[in-house]
């Protein structure tokens, strides 16, 4: 099939062949490009061109995560015209299969003697995705050094070369300070910036959301905690340890904030505010980009329903929610993808490599604060719909100094002609003839499509009185600044987890803590001990479970001993 390559994919196609095919060179190519350049289309033409030289015979593809392999296979299909097998699991029989094959990085370590059996009874390409994944040293590294070690050839991917824990990945070569020593006659560069230069990937905005929460510890004292203000313990309070960081900025954006039925998300909260401001910047993109839709990154399955609510209250659409315990998650992805459905809201499940071209609002609360995770989930949103794409991307995340650390650094990738916010649309397109209205137009001169109505958003200056856009970052008449004031009692701050007595508890551990209490204590009221009734006694039961696994670890190291 004749496929139209981007200059930079024809370039990288022509070193990778360069490289891979000269006796002095090595088996290994490192393509290291911007998420959403198109990684996975330049690796499946260098696949065919192997194939069609007669150099392999088959080939191998390693991805991060399940719906990923269903987009390798996809694309590999659509370039090759051969099919390709996905393997998700460890009990599959790859070596008898006699197909070309993707496979997650957690299913390699399980596959390692089938893997090793395909590369030395043929020649085999392996393709690597997200190579990050493969630490030297981590269980997947060893694992692909092993599997692949027969490999006639091995082509690298990755859009975020270095791991935010330090480690080096398997079969790349570094520096002192980290940085990717591989040869540069085997290595493709694409950065972000050049891949925004060149069309490729859509710049990017970022609103940092900011706020001033008031915490009511209910004895006298009231704390001040912002984005730039840390919360200032007094000092009887500083001697609980895990207090300082249940009041961080960020903890307390991620924490839900509901009216007083305990159910309804609060209309004035500091999440219900960043989805205001992100809906209406989705309503802006919409009249350039009629199908734009948004994310949510959210740290837990409890926030993400809390998103979901927060969003229905906000915009009367319900989004769509994937999580790891919802049946058919990568589903409901593909599903999303070929909709024009506003938002969907996910739990680690659209990160690294899952693409869905039309997602140009990025609502950002994760679990994860690394650069690593912080960068793939920007090239969630950043690819582009094509040449006729002019939208930008938005990233909506509290402001808070790690990640606006973070959006520096990226901002300092972007062409100076893009950086900063764009104006607001003049016009907006058709979805059907695709000429342009005046935004105020109720139907399209061309064709007659009648556009839809986007309820107008303001919000009214708590100084002045005068009505505002959602969006505005001060008021246009006082000029008073919007960052907002929430108030919450200490129960409201704590309630992603857990203070007692002095013991700093994360949410799970405290649920997972309720959940054996009941079992726990009858068992210790039977067996008539008084003198673990009495250490019972002591422990408060959210402590539980933290008992449960240091027994645990301690009976681990009892029979390694032993042994």
């Amino acid at each position: 099939m004749n496929i139209q390559l981007r200059p930079w994919q024809q370039d990288a196609t022509t070193k990778a062949l360069s490289w891979l095919m000269d006796p002095a060179g090595g088996k290994h190519f490192l393509i290291n490009a911007a998420p959403g350049a198109g990684k996975t289309l330049c690796a499946s033409v260098i696949a065919q061109q192997l194939l069609s030289r007669g150099e392999i015979d088959r080939v191998i593809v390693i991805a991060p995560r399940a719906e990923v392999v269903n987009q390798w296979a996809d694309d590999f299909r659509r370039v090759t015209g051969r099919f390709m097998t996905k393997v998700t699991g460890r009990d599959q029989d790859v070596a008898s299969m006699g197909l070309d094959v993707c496979a997650t990085w957690s299913a390699v370590q399980g596959l390692l003697d089938a893997l090793q059996a395909v590369c030395q009874a043929q020649r085999t390409l392996v393709i690597c995705d997200e190579h990050h994944h493969a630490a030297v040293e981590a269980a997947w590294g060893d694992s692909a050094d092993s599997a692949f070690h027969a490999a006639r050839f091995v082509l690298v991917l990755t859009g975020t070369p270095i791991r935010s824990d330090g480690s080096q990945s398997v079969w790349l070569a570094y520096d002192d300070h980290g940085a990717i020593t591989h040869p540069e006659a085997g290595t493709y560069t694409l950065t972000y910036g050049q891949a925004v230069d060149l069309a490729y990937c859509r710049p990017v905005t970022f609103h940092r959301h900011q706020a001033r929460f008031t915490v009511d510890l209910k004895d006298g004292n009231v704390l001040q905690v912002a984005g730039d203000k840390p919360a200032d313990l007094p000092a009887d309070l500083k001697r609980i340890g895990g207090l300082q960081r249940a009041l961080d900025f960020y903890r307390l954006a991620c924490t839900p904030q509901f009216e007083k039925d305990g159910v309804t998300p609060l209309a004035v909260g500091y999440q219900a505010t960043m989805v205001e401001w992100a809906s209406a910047k989705l309503d802006e993109l919409r009249n350039r980009m009629p199908d734009a839709g948004g994310l949510v990154i959210a740290p837990s399955i409890e926030m993400a329903e809390f998103m979901v609510d927060t969003i229905e209250m906000v915009e009367g659409e319900r989004p769509m929610l994937v999580h790891s315990q919802l049946p058919n998650a990568e589903s409901r992805i593909r599903a999303f993808r070929g909709t024009d459905k506003r938002w969907l809201v996910s739990v680690a499940m659209v990160s690294e490599g899952v693409d869905i071209p039309r997602l140009r609002v990025l609502l950002y609360l994760p679990n994860a604060l690394t650069e690593l995770a912080f960068r793939q989930a920007i090239g969630r949103v950043v690819r582009t719909a094509g040449p006729n794409d002019d939208t930008r991307a938005y990233v909506v995340m509290p402001a808070f100094e790690t990640f606006e650390h973070y959006a520096r650094r990226v901002e300092e990738e972007m062409p100076h002609s893009t950086r900063g916010a764009s104006s607001q649309p003049r016009t907006k397109k058709c979805p059907h003839c695709h000429s342009e209205s005046p935004l105020g137009a109720a139907s399209c001169e061309c064709c007659g499509f009648e556009f839809p109505r986007a309820a107008p958003r303001f919000k009214a200056c708590v100084h002045c009185g005068a009505l505002n856009s959602v969006t505005a970052g001060a008021c246009q008449n006082c000029g008073q600044p919007f960052a907002a004031g929430f108030v919450l009692t200490l129960d409201e701050a704590l309630r992603t987890g857990a203070i007692v007595r002095g013991l700093d508890i994360d949410e799970q551990a405290v649920q997972q803590s309720e959940a054996m209490a009941t079992a726990v204590r009858q068992m210790v009221l039977k067996s008539g001990d008084a003198r673990l009734v009495r250490v019972l006694s002591t422990l408060p039961e959210e402590s539980w479970s933290r008992l449960r696994d240091i027994l645990a670890a301690g009976q681990g190291v009892a029979e390694h001993v032993t042994h």
